[in-house]
């Protein structure tokens, strides 16, 4: 199972889905799946950009846990 952490970076910066988007540059449905965990996949341009928005590693946002 892959968990998705960007619900706790987000809140962390206190930043809403529509502003994430807005910044990267990434549709705010697919903010909306990650935030909500119901994403079935990602694409590496989105964790590319996440990654450097949230000045982070792509294992700060997933974690695979058994």
């Amino acid at each position: 199972m892959i968990k998705c952490h960007l619900s706790k970076l987000m809140g962390e910066r206190k930043l809403n889905i529509a502003d994430l988007a807005r910044e990267i540059g990434v549709h705010r449905n697919t903010i909306t799946l990650l935030y909500y965990e119901k994403a079935k996949r990602i694409d590496f341009e989105v964790l590319d950009k996440l990654c450097k928005y949230f000045n982070c590693s792509a294992s700060e946002i997933l974690e695979y846990k058994k």
